[in-house]
């Protein structure tokens, strides 16, 4: 069967593969073997300035050279790779070997070629690797993304801040809020969220085959090869990775940071599985409607339905993210000994579970755009919850030193439908200063708001 989007194992790859297009060339098998390429080249540059008699510094144009095979590498380039791992049946081999299969007819280069991947075990190149994945993924794709739902939040927080919302906990109708006010509550979070993802350093380590730089001091022992090592992970690229330096594993890069990131992306995600079923249940209960599509259908049976479909997709997919995300979390930073293969074939899902959260904050951001406020049922609600006042009164009696003040609304107002006249009527009874019998007279469900206005804007 030839391979299409219809034929994919994945709906990653298939029917949501459009979606997916900006992430697909940074954490696909082609974009592991291209960040390969570009530790390997960075390392081998770095190691013809270290004044080695026997690695002369390399020429600018051998230096060119070098960096177009990192910054031209392409899918034709990819699938070469393959076909000597066909041979080698080693993916780290494969990528050494087509390197210096680039040295033919470049007499500079070939004579040096013994340097490529000298001194390195697999996972000096594949740990720095990952790391240059997941940097880029981060940044250049989960970062905007996310950084796109908290601007669009915040717009309509700023925008319904003043309209008033019949709020309710556990499910039972409680003290008004405002639209604008519930959707700040999530920005602030969100970007709490965005904040721990970003600043999580992404590690890279080039120590060898356990980490003590054996090979490297068995070449040249009166090298400082930490040194080295740092300065080559630390420099920003292109001459270096740009990542943060780790001094001290076994042969692998303890993953770390890996759980402390995907820990932080799963935070995210869980905010927004409690946004996208709060706002399922707020389209169910009429306070947005669903901008039409036209020629889109609801339900195959029901042709008046406009179901929640992205809020619903956005929910599902948060939740395989955060499945993968924390089973990674909790299996990467685990190695037997000083190391096992256990994290290789994990490590090939990062991009898996990103991409299920990305089609997410995708779904989220469309979701988001159809939604309309619908004023009037929001009103209606407000107008038929007086009972929701039960809590100013009884707040300004006990400020007033009215006995049983609590009481004295509980019996008026639980398990009953209050009307504003009932409420009117104990208003007017109470032994408490005029001045706040009008202000408490004057107050409707859809007034009494708190801060709620002001929190919003402000977020």
């Amino acid at each position: 069967m030839a391979f299409s989007t219809v034929s994919a194992l994945s709906p990653l790859d298939g029917r949501y593969a459009s979606r997916l297009s900006a992430l697909r060339p940074l954490m696909s098998e082609q974009g592991y073997m291209h960040r390969r390429v570009q530790v390997e080249v960075a390392w081998f540059i770095a190691l013809s300035d270290c004044g080695f008699v026997e690695f002369k510094p390399l020429t600018g144009g051998a230096r060119k050279y070098l960096l177009g095979l990192v910054s031209h590498f392409s899918e034709a380039d990819a699938l070469a790779i393959k076909e000597i791992e066909k041979v080698t049946n080693h993916d780290v081999k494969a990528v050494e070997y087509w390197i210096k299969s680039k040295f033919e007819a470049r007499p500079e280069l070939l004579a040096a070629a013994e340097f490529v991947h000298f001194a390195c075990t697999s996972e000096d190149i594949n740990n720095t690797s990952h790391a240059l994945q997941i940097q880029a993924a981060r940044d250049v794709v989960v970062l905007p993304a996310i950084d796109g739902l908290i601007a669009k939040l915040r717009d309509m927080a700023h925008q319904f801040a003043d309209v008033s919302m019949l709020a309710r906990t556990h499910g039972q109708t409680a003290s008004p809020t405002t639209v604008g006010k519930e959707i700040a509550n999530v920005a602030v979070r969100l970007a709490k969220a965005r904040e721990q993802i970003a600043k999580v350093d992404l590690l890279g380590k080039m120590n060898g085959a356990v980490g003590n730089y054996n090979a490297h001091m068995a070449a040249w022992p009166d090298f400082d090869w930490e040194a080295f090592s740092r300065k080559v992970v630390e420099t920003p690229a292109p001459l270096g990775l740009g990542l943060t330096f780790q001094p001290y594993s076994i042969q692998i890069e303890p993953h770390d940071y890996m759980a402390e990131l995907f820990d932080a992306v799963a935070r995210a995600d869980t905010i927004l599985i409690d946004f996208s079923r709060d706002i399922w249940g707020y389209v169910s209960l009429g306070y947005f409607k669903q901008r039409l599509k036209k020629g889109e259908i609801g339900s195959s049976t029901m042709p008046h339905k406009v179901n929640p479909i992205d809020f619903e997709n956005a929910e599902g997919n948060l939740g395989l993210a955060n499945a993968l995300l924390r089973h990674m979390s909790e299996k990467l930073p685990i190695s037997r000994w000083q190391r096992d293969l256990t994290d290789s074939t994990v490590l090939r899902n990062v991009g898996v579970a990103f991409g299920y959260a990305v089609l997410a904050y995708s779904s989220l951001s469309t979701g988001l755009g159809k939604l309309e406020l619908n004023e009037e049922a929001l009103a209606d609600d407000l107008d038929a919850s007086w009972e929701v006042l039960a809590e100013p009164i009884q707040t300004v009696m006990r400020r007033f030193g009215v006995q049983g003040a609590y009481e004295q609304l509980k019996e008026v107002t639980r398990g009953k439908t209050v009307t504003s006249e009932a409420l009117h009527g104990l208003i007017r009874s109470l032994e408490i200063p005029e001045t706040e019998k009008e202000r408490l007279l004057a107050m409707t469900p859809a007034s009494y708001i708190g801060k709620a206005a002001e929190l919003a804007k402000r977020a």
